[in-house]
């Protein structure tokens, strides 16, 4: 008896200790980017270092948890509105909880191309991340209220691109980005719009590069 109460004990603490990383590593990449050291997170989660690496072999095991946790969040997003009755409102929805995640963490756009990106794990997110974004994207092609030629990649690479055009002013102007999300929604609508001058990317693979977003 008293061995599996110890067992469960250290599980327990095992649990807790991931989720104080995962926290204060999350809190110190979001306001300083990546490289911020492993002692620095330890410190503020309240744990020794070698704590770190009982849970995470690597900075880059790190970074491909947290960028799961970002991906899970932004799928979660989707798939909760991938059923509205108004699926230009919901595609809608979806761009602005995205950027918002962008805008409100430094370390995304620094970890996209890392090779935190080549986690099994983070790779099968990013196709998950795709496919309910175009999963929305049809739904509001099918209703007419975005061109007929956007997909889901398009969807998921436009957060990235307005994220990157408002950072410069994030610092003093944080909420800059939802004027660029609007001029790109208003470029998404159906109306009027004249065909795109280049083909639809083809699957979304940010692996393949080593740039940010």
């Amino acid at each position: 008896m008293t061995g599996i109460t110890a067992t469960s004990g250290q599980r327990a603490d095992m649990v807790r200790n991931r989720r104080l990383l995962l926290e204060a590593a999350t809190a110190a990449f979001a306001e300083h980017g990546v490289e911020v050291s492993i002692g620095e997170i330890a410190q503020r989660a309240g744990l020794a270092k070698g704590t770190v690496f009982r849970h995470f072999a690597s900075k880059e095991d790190l970074l491909a948890a947290i960028m799961l946790q970002m991906l899970d969040q932004l799928i979660g997003t989707a798939e909760r509105l991938v059923d509205a009755d108004d699926a230009a409102a919901a595609l809608q929805e979806f761009m602005t909880d995205g950027v918002e995640v962008l805008a409100a963490d430094r370390a995304f756009c620094e970890v996209i191309g890392r090779p935190s990106l080549q986690h099994s794990e983070v790779r099968d997110a990013i196709g998950r991340l795709r496919d309910a974004a175009e999963a929305l994207t049809a739904r509001a092609r099918d209703q007419g209220a975005v061109r007929a030629d956007v997909t889901g990649t398009d969807i998921v690479l436009l957060l990235g691109g307005i994220h990157q055009t408002a950072a410069p002013l994030l610092a003093e102007e944080p909420h800059a980005w939802r004027r660029y999300l609007a001029l790109a929604l208003d470029g998404l609508r159906a109306t009027g719009a004249p065909d795109l001058p280049y083909p639809p990317p083809g699957r979304l693979r940010l692996s393949d590069t080593d740039e940010g977003c």
